[in-house]
């Protein structure tokens, strides 16, 4: 299908995860980039329910993205989730490449036979991430924003891990992380908008997170691309323009 641009699908599994970065790298890369808003702003305060997910098999990627609530929450086990999940194991089958990012990774680890649960510690900020695989997961700090954590599927390779839970793993043509990132200060400063004392309790203020964003930018701006590039390149066996 020469000249025929690659499609990438970022779910939005809930309003305010959106794509930042990572939609400008995958653009950077030459994908045309589409969204769906699996919960709506209007159902944040009640998620559960039924989503008619978009067909997976008119994508080269599919992105999941974060989201507030837990991957094994019962109400949305029950509806959304378990659809989005299958549409993960459909989309894997069907060849495929997936990323998932925190809650969107936590969900492909349970989709696809691992497990996911609550972590002894949460971790919020930015976390140093030891990496095995630094040509496709850059080491580093990565932000952090999550109360869970995944056992590997049947299968995965871990490839990165901060002191407290897994921080990636691959599976065939997927891709797993933990760690948030697609963050930059404007979508930072959307989510600390909804910030509910959970920067407090990690013995943070919304400001030093701010300036330490502020100060790791640009040198986040390049680990995104290469992680991008990495897993285009590693894992979903894209051939990328030089």
């Amino acid at each position: 299908m020469s000249g025929v641009a690659s499609k990438v699908l970022f779910l939005l599994n809930e309003h305010s995860a959106t794509e930042a970065l990572l939609g400008d790298a995958f653009a950077e890369n030459g994908f045309d980039i589409d969204t769906f808003v699996v919960v709506p702003a209007e159902k944040a305060h009640d998620p559960a329910g039924d989503v008619t997910f978009p067909d997976p098999l008119g994508y080269d990627v599919i992105v999941p993205l974060g989201a507030t609530w837990a991957v094994y929450n019962p109400a949305l086990l029950d509806t959304w989730v378990s659809t989005e999940m299958q549409m993960m194991r459909d989309a894997a089958e069907a060849g495929i490449a997936l990323l998932g990012v925190c809650f969107g990774g936590q969900l492909l680890a349970q989709a696809f036979g691992g497990t996911v649960e609550r972590a002894p510690r949460q971790e919020i900020g930015w976390c140093d991430v030891t990496s095995d695989r630094p040509d496709l997961v850059p080491g580093g700090p990565w932000f952090q924003w999550h109360f869970d954590r995944w056992t590997l599927p049947p299968g995965a390779t871990e490839i990165a891990r901060s002191a407290n839970a897994s921080q990636a793993f691959v599976l065939g043509r997927t891709l797993a992380l933990q760690f948030h990132p697609e963050v930059d200060a404007d979508l930072l400063k959307v989510w600390l908008a909804d910030d509910h004392g959970d920067v407090e309790g990690v013995g943070l203020t919304h400001e030093e997170i701010l300036t330490r964003t502020d100060e790791l930018a640009d040198d986040v701006a390049v680990r995104v691309r290469a992680l991008v590039r990495g897993f285009l390149t590693r894992v979903a066996g894209h051939s990328l323009p030089s």
